[in-house]
């Protein structure tokens, strides 16, 4: 309930714990940022991986901020850009593909009902505590969204097809898939990387626009999503192209400014040499 320059002041705390006396998943940080940018000097990886655990810290107080603040305080949080690319989509009555990554505060596009005529879904991974993924789900609807678990996202979106309701359908598509369900590899951020293939499939099946969502973080506790059109007829599209556009897009917010990607994801833990089955490597 405090203000949000008082929370940020326990954020600059809580950076100074997590770093030096919990050492919270510096190794991973480290190994990530070195395997990612081995043209940089070890000062500048450093250094962005001093400002990383401070916007890591921000996200937790952010997201502590989120569960409990006014609609009015929470829309304050972010902004959209250009709102008029969907607008075009929704007054044609086509759905949308919405694809992200861990990038600035994801969690913000649970507000985006406040913006969009669209049904906005998000679909999440289960977690093993249930009291926590009750608490995260409250939060996420709270503005409206729907959360729904990742493995019935296909299901409900197609029904909500049929029925013709037009839905934004965010996904966050930077997530490692399991082990079995890798069918795809592609080179980013200067490693070999499985990718989901899910929003690509979704799309095609039922030709949805796809869009990129470009958040940026302006200063704290202001960021900003900037609508990126990667394909407006999945139909016509190659395989896996759709997913390139999509992993190349997001290596470009990255690159801008990497202080913002979630850095302590254990995201290359497959290598192609690790799974048996027969993938496409590109």
């Amino acid at each position: 309930m405090l203000p949000l320059r008082v929370l940020y002041a326990i954020s600059d705390f809580n950076r100074l714990l997590i770093y030096f006396v919990f050492h919270y998943r510096r190794k991973v940080v480290e190994t990530n940022l070195k395997n990612a940018f081995p043209e940089k000097s070890e000062a500048e990886r450093k250094n962005i991986e001093w400002r990383f655990y401070q916007h890591l810290c921000d996200l937790f107080i952010e997201e502590i901020y989120l569960m409990y603040t006014s609609r009015k305080k929470a829309i304050k949080l972010l902004t959209l850009k250009n709102p008029e690319v969907l607008e075009k989509y929704y007054n044609e009555g086509r759905s949308v593909v919405a694809t992200g990554g861990h990038y600035g505060n994801w969690e913000l596009y649970s507000i985006l009902p406040v913006y969009l005529k669209f049904k906005v879904i998000g679909a999440f991974k289960t977690i093993q505590n249930s009291e926590f993924e009750q608490l995260m789900n409250n939060t996420r609807s709270r503005f409206g969204s729907l959360p729904v678990q990742m493995h019935d996202i296909a299901r409900e979106s197609i029904k909500m097809y049929r029925n013709g309701e037009k839905f934004f359908l965010g996904l966050i598509n930077d997530q490692t898939p399991a082990r079995g369900d890798i069918r795809f590899w592609t080179k980013f951020l200067n490693q070999q990387t499985a990718v989901f293939l899910g929003a690509e499939k979704l799309a095609v099946k039922l030709n949805l626009p796809v869009v990129f969502c470009n958040m940026r973080k302006l200063k704290r506790g202001c960021y900003e999503v900037e609508f990126r059109l990667l394909e407006e007829n999945p139909k016509d599209t190659k395989p896996y192209e759709i997913t390139k556009l999509h992993v190349k897009a997001l290596e470009e917010l990255i690159r801008e400014k990497p202080e913002y990607w979630l850095w302590s994801h254990k995201r290359w833990k497959y290598k192609p040499k690790d799974v048996k089955v027969s993938n496409v490597i590109n």
